[in-house]
């Protein structure tokens, strides 16, 4: 008589999956996954961010979130809450695309420093070396008209070339449309369609690279390259150059050398027929609209173009945290990971919003190649720790990875709208107030 029952059909597989997950071994996982404890979290204070997020959508304040959280490489929460598509009545899944916006940028930011790894580019090098129309940019320049209590605006030469390293870090002089107070520059990107203001927001799917760069150059700027910080359509350029320097579409490159490697298989710069019933909506009372994701774009647009999952950014983010290396996969070097994640601004370029205050609201962070960069454990008003590196997206999306504690943060909504930073901060702080160790 066997020592073992046997069992068939659905009990038998339900059973392997209960041995397999006992031992440690993640079935249809991102990451090995283990309990909160094992790893010096209390499952108990992680409750509690599940019932908060619970209660906020049984609110109507959100439609439905997928938060995921790792510990020293090991996935010990995941939830999908709410609904995907609250107008259908499809509920949130744990595999639920969701529009990243921004968060695509660090996407975008490996791909360039790849190429930079391969000696192919430097960080230093003009952006013109690559894409010759980026040559000659005129700079935008206000001037207050003391007798008529207004401002006015002349154009003047660009003292330097905009550099990779501009385009990484955000110091190039470009613009983000909603954001910058420069007008003619704003009125420039709504005329050549760099900028809707009637929405969807960041929409350029409709131009070829060609033609972005093009419209882009024609554009001036709003500060001299390498003198201030300023959140922009920078990543769109950057996406350019790793573009030109490969030979390859953006998403080709990426597909080829980070998605495939790191088994991303729902990141991307469109959403297939095959799975755009996982397509995650706004709530139907949210009137911004946002990007359509069916239809393959004319161009990859690495600043805020991307779609990915929960599982597929906790992985992203888990090499990063592991000095460029997953499952034995190396994307980066250790080196390469460090540089990015260091600050990059420094005392002499200006930042009058810094990055933590787009982001979060909070002061205490600078920028690295690709994202911010907390500069120490105090000033700013949510918890983490000094080094860890994170950004978001436009529609609430969020993510940071922390070395000291050695944690990963995948937060995915599609809220649109001011609440998004109360809801980053929310995510952070009860995370951390997990900890228990």
């Amino acid at each position: 008589m066997p020592l073992i029952p046997q069992f068939s059909g659905a009990r038998a597989a339900l059973l392997l999956s209960a041995v397999l997950a006992f031992a440690g071994v993640a079935i249809g996982q991102p990451l090995p996954t283990a309990s909160p404890d094992s790893v010096g979290l209390s499952a108990e204070r992680l409750a509690r961010l599940t019932q908060t997020f619970k209660d906020e959508i049984a609110q109507g304040r959100l439609p439905g979130a997928v938060m995921m959280v790792a510990r020293r490489g090991k996935l010990v929460y995941a939830e999908a809450l709410g609904m995907q598509d609250k107008a259908a009545g499809v509920p949130m899944s744990r595999d639920s695309i969701f529009r990243i916006y921004s968060m695509t940028k660090p996407l975008a930011s490996v791909a360039a420093m790849l190429l930079v790894e391969e000696g192919k580019m430097q960080l230093t090098d003009p952006v013109s070396k690559f894409l010759p129309a980026m040559r000659n940019l005129q700079v935008s320049v206000a001037r207050a008209d003391a007798e008529f209590a207004r401002l006015s605006y002349t154009t003047v030469a660009a003292e330097r070339e905009m550099t990779v390293q501009d385009l990484l870090r955000h110091t190039s002089g470009l613009a983000d449309a909603e954001v910058t107070q420069n007008a003619p520059v704003k009125d420039a990107y709504a005329k050549s369609g760099l900028y809707k203001p009637a929405g969807p927001s960041y929409e350029s799917r409709d131009m070829t690279p060609a033609e972005h760069v093009e419209r882009v150059s024609k554009a001036p700027l709003i500060h001299q390259p390498g003198t201030y910080w300023e959140y922009s359509i920078a990543t769109d350029v950057l996406g350019r150059v790793v573009e030109a320097v490969s030979g390859k579409t953006l998403g080709a490159f990426l597909d080829e050398r980070l998605f495939k490697p790191l088994k991303m298989t729902d990141t991307g710069f469109w959403v297939p027929p095959e799975k755009i019933k996982r397509l995650a909506q706004t709530a139907p009372e949210v009137t911004i609209k946002t990007l359509d994701m069916s239809q393959e774009p004319k161009n990859d647009g690495g600043a805020a173009g991307g779609v990915s999952t929960g599982g597929d950014y906790v992985r992203f983010t888990q090499m990063l945290l592991n000095g460029g290396r997953l499952d034995g996969t190396r994307i980066l070097s250790r080196n390469t990971v460090a540089l990015m994640t260091s600050d990059h601004l420094g005392t002499r370029i200006g930042a009058p919003v810094t990055p933590g205050e787009v982001l979060l609201q909070v002061p205490g962070y600078t920028f690295g190649l690709g994202f911010a960069v907390r500069q120490g454990p105090g000033v700013a008003g949510v918890a983490g720790s000094q080094g860890e590196f994170m950004w978001g997206g436009w529609a609430g999306t969020f993510f940071w990875g922390d070395p000291k504690e050695e944690i990963v943060g995948v937060y995915l909504t599609q809220s649109p709208g001011p609440v998004r930073p109360y809801y980053r901060r929310l995510f952070k702080n009860l995370v951390y107030q997990a900890i228990n160790d």
